[in-house]
Formats: C-alpha cells, sequence, structure tokens
C-alpha cells in the first residue's frame, strides 16, 4: 500500500496516477482519495475499464489519455463531472460513446476525444478532412448540446444551432469494407444479383462463350434495296 501511494501525486483536491501501466484502477486510489479527489488523472496507463471510478462521487474532472479503453467503456454515474479527456484511446462508436455519455455525465461542458478514431481528425485519419471534422462535431453537440468546449475548439453559437437543427443527419461512417474472400465461409455466402446464368456467376469459374450468328435484316433500310432492278433503268 505504501509502495502505490508513492506513485500518486497528490496536489490538494488533484490526483494523479500517471504512467504506471495500469489496467485498471487500483483499488487503493478510490479507497484512499475517492471521497475528495475533484480532479483525477489517470494518462499514460493501459487502461481498458473505468470501473474504480465509482468511489469517487465528487470528481469534477476527469484525465484518461492515452489508454486503452474502447466501445464497452462505462462510466458510473458522475454529476459533477464537468471536464473529461478521452484522447488518443480505442473509441470508434462515437453515438454509443455520447449517448452513454448524455445518461451518466449532465454537468459535462468539456469533452475531448481526439486520437480515437470515432473522431475523424485528419492527425489520425488522412482519409478525413475539415467537413468530415465539422460534421461529427455537429454531431456531438446534437447529442451533448450543454458543451462548451470541444476537442481543442470552444463551441460557438453557429455551430450549437446547427447541430440541433441539423447534427441528427452529421454522423460520419465508414463505409464497410468488402469481406475478403478467403474468410471462412465466404464460399458459402449468396452472390449478389446478376442477370447472368448461374454457371457464369462465379468470378473465379467464369468462361467465355463464342459461337457464329446468322443475321438477316429486311428492313427498308437493308442493303438488298440499294440493287436496281434492269426495268427500272
Amino acid at each position: 500500500m505504501a509502495h502505490s501511494e508513492s506513485q500518486v501525486a497528490l496536489n490538494g483536491t488533484q490526483i494523479s496516477y500517471i504512467g504506471h501501466d495500469a489496467e485498471e484502477i487500483p483499488h487503493f486510489l478510490g479507497d484512499t482519495y475517492g471521497q475528495f479527489a475533484k480532479r483525477l488523472d489517470l494518462s499514460f496507463n493501459q487502461l481498458r475499464s473505468l470501473a474504480g471510478l465509482k468511489m469517487f462521487t465528487e470528481l469534477e474532472e476527469l484525465v484518461v489519455d492515452n489508454n486503452q479503453l474502447g466501445n464497452d467503456l462505462q462510466l458510473p454515474r458522475l454529476p459533477n463531472l464537468h471536464t473529461l479527456t478521452l484522447n488518443k484511446n480505442q473509441l470508434t462508436d462515437i453515438e454509443a460513446l455520447l449517448e452513454h455519455l448524455a445518461d451518466v455525465t449532465p454537468s459535462l461542458q468539456y469533452l475531448s476525444l481526439l486520437g480515437n478514431e470515432a473522431c475523424p481528425n485528419q492527425l489520425i485519419s488522412p482519409d478525413k478532412d475539415e467537413d468530415d471534422y465539422q460534421r461529427y462535431r455537429y454531431f456531438v453537440l446534437h447529442k451533448l448540446p450543454q458543451l462548451k468546449f470541444l476537442d481543442s475548439r470552444k463551441v460557438t453559437k453557429k455551430e450549437l444551432m446547427e447541430g440541433q437543427a441539423r447534427g441528427a443527419f452529421m454522423k460520419v461512417v465508414k463505409p464497410k469494407s468488402e469481406a475478403p474472400c478467403n474468410e471462412p465461409g465466404f464460399e458459402n455466402r449468396p452472390l449478389p444479383y446478376t442477370p447472368l446464368p448461374r454457371g457464369s456467376r462465379d468470378a473465379k469459374n467464369h468462361k467465355g462463350v463464342f459461337a457464329k450468328s446468322h443475321y438477316i435484316y429486311y428492313g427498308k433500310h437493308s442493303e438488298g434495296n440499294r440493287f436496281i432492278r434492269n426495268d427500272q433503268l
């Protein structure tokens, strides 16, 4: 216990437990500091769960940057939490995250998600651009309209109005990639519709068919109409 507590930086009501490769919040943190901590910094660990936060009933600021938190992230209800930074984690499902935060962090005003796939920022997603990021901001503000800051930028009145008006349609999604041909069970999946005969649908076993076709045209523009009979001379 003494050795563990020596790894904690304490400054009044601010607690820091940084860079210890912890996969979960140590129990001693909640037991020792949970009743009075206002700010908790758990950056640069290997956290996959925040279940240990249930002891931090007075928490106002939470920093959990550079961890391994994924889409199964669950926070206890933190009614006083106004600042949450989740930068550089493994979050990909933005909608589920925002709905969860709306439920358990009603006082949230500052949120940062930079460095997650859920945040389409060019620093982590070169295929995204500023328009993608702006749509993401509108969507977040639609879900969390009380935010004052999002990522590194202050929320503007224009953004908030746009988020409320059209944010529900601004979710940025990645198209589902086609399953690789060598994936187990791929050969048993139904093929997409094609007008080709069944035997010609398999791209791996396709054979072209060549044949002669006899075609005769009897219309008024046929080649035969170009000839003139002797009695027409």
